[in-house]
């Protein structure tokens, strides 16, 4: 059995998973799941306003969950880190297993 996190891991873990669980960020996530996307794009897939993408692409900023590639005038968004990655894939499997 492992031991609890101190409390200053669980305050970082519950954050974390407070912000991946809002249904536009998951939609979000999901949409740049393996492909760098702009807010244009990502609103388009997402059908959320180019306003709620900004704001929310920023809040899953702020938490090291996605990152931003700038090239020229363009910004486009990916996840941070395989990390990410495996928290979408191993939720879905948790909640799709029968």
């Amino acid at each position: 059995m492992s031991e609890i996190p101190n409390d200053a891991i669980l305050d970082k873990m519950e954050n974390v998973l407070k912000i991946a669980s809002d249904f536009t960020r998951l939609k979000i996530l999901y949409s740049i799941l393996g492909e760098e996307k702009s807010v244009n794009d990502i609103a388009f897939e997402t059908g959320a306003s180019q306003s709620l993408v900004s704001h929310q692409l920023a809040v899953l900023k702020r938490a090291h969950l996605v990152s931003v590639c700038r090239r020229g005038h363009s910004v486009f968004y990916r996840l941070e880190d395989d990390h990410v990655e495996k928290l979408l894939s191993i939720t879905y499997e948790h909640v799709t297993e029968d």
